[in-house]
């Protein structure tokens, strides 16, 4: 800590030392006070002058040259507590004056962007309870539909209308459960049980299981990395077939399923999804790659695509059964990788999206390629 309290001593936000520190200030008072006190004394040896004046005198123009230097350091602490207030309120749209090119301005800048990060967070939540509140709205309203013609007798209690229930119970217990997850990430409570693992039989179950539940659910929502598109081929492609990984299976399982749930959603009809497997740089490390054949993902969104509740640039959902998805799977890939201490991100693809995930692994050399 002291390292780094020492390295940042005398900088500011500009980047160099700064030019005008108000110890630099300060001295400068002192000797300006000093140089007038003794220019006069001068003077007043050789006009003969009284040193009763010569002290008045000094006694002035120190207390002016003072006030003015502490008005000037006072100031912008009256300003930044003013706005220090109004945060304190809820108000971050206030901001400070940091044009100031010494420790004050620095402490402007920071407390500007304490301020946009309270904005920023502020307007987060609201946005996850609006969110939230939409993703709850429709398999409930799905399911008080279903009971209310059950109730009234429009419907009977036949095996198909209680499927059609269940079927939005489920979707509502899967969102729920998606949300606990993204919770339980967020305060870091997941403990990681990494082992190691043979790379191929393990994704070849992850996408026989991604496979079974689009059939077993079709015509369902999606949520939670479990797609209902039948229509889409899954390809996996390892190699070497007998590679290895150091990773918790549980969340990768989570990675692999929501990666391959966001590519079969934007897939066109009978479209291929390949989920490519290669050794990392290091011992036991791992690097994915999930391609899709949709219409891709713009530059311009791919800062955005891991985003909570972000559904992308695409308007429409390609292909039957599916709506889209809550924009939770790709945010819960993400900070599933990001607890392995890994990286994901969108990569340039000639077609379609492509999103690569590279897993440490164990520390150590590295490795032949």
């Amino acid at each position: 800590m002291s390292g780094l309290g020492e390295s940042r001593k005398g900088a500011g936000p500009w980047g160099g030392v700064r030019p005008f520190s108000i110890k630099t200030k300060l001295g400068t008072l002192v000797v300006v006070s000093v140089l007038i006190t003794t220019g006069l004394s001068m003077i007043a040896v050789h006009t003969k002058t009284e040193l009763r004046f010569i002290t008045v005198f000094s006694m002035i123009a120190t207390l002016l040259i003072t006030q003015f230097v502490a008005h000037s350091l006072t100031a912008p602490l009256d300003e930044m507590n003013a706005v220090a207030r109004y945060i304190s309120h809820g108000d971050y749209t206030r901001r400070v004056n940091d044009s100031r090119r010494d420790e004050l301005g620095d402490l402007a800048h920071t407390i500007n962007l304490m301020a946009d990060e309270l904005e920023a967070q502020n307007r987060q939540r609201k946005e996850l309870v609006a969110n939230v509140s939409h993703e709850l709205r429709t398999p409930i309203a799905g399911l008080r539909a279903v009971l209310e013609n059950v109730v009234d007798g429009f419907s009977a209690a036949d095996p198909e209308t209680m499927r059609t229930a269940l079927k939005q119970t489920e979707r509502l217990g899967r969102l729920v459960e998606t949300l606990l997850d993204l919770s339980r990430l967020d305060n870091g409570v997941v403990p990681l049980r990494k082992r190691r693992f043979e790379v191929w039989p393990y994704l070849s179950g992850v996408l026989k299981e991604a496979n079974m539940v689009a059939s077993a659910r079709g015509g369902l929502a999606s949520d939670s990395g479990k797609h209902t598109r039948t229509d889409v081929h899954l390809h996996l492609d390892v190699h070497p077939p007998e590679l290895t990984a150091h990773a918790d299976p549980e969340r990768i399982h989570q990675v692999v399923a929501n990666l391959i749930d966001n590519a079969v959603k934007h897939s066109p009809p009978h479209g291929r999804v390949t989920v490519k497997a290669r050794r990392g740089n290091t011992p036991e490390s791992l690097d994915l790659e999930v391609l899709d054949e949709g219409p891709g993902i713009p530059e311009s969104e791919w800062h955005r695509v891991f985003e909570r509740f972000n559904r992308g640039a695409v308007r429409s959902p390609h292909g039957p059964g599916s709506d889209g998805g809550t924009g939770l799977g790709l945010a819960i890939a993400r900070w599933a990788v990001d607890l392995h201490g890994g990286r994901i991100g969108v990569a340039e693809s000639k077609r379609g999206c492509r999103i690569q995930v590279a897993l440490p692994g164990l520390p150590g050399q590295r490795t032949a390629q």
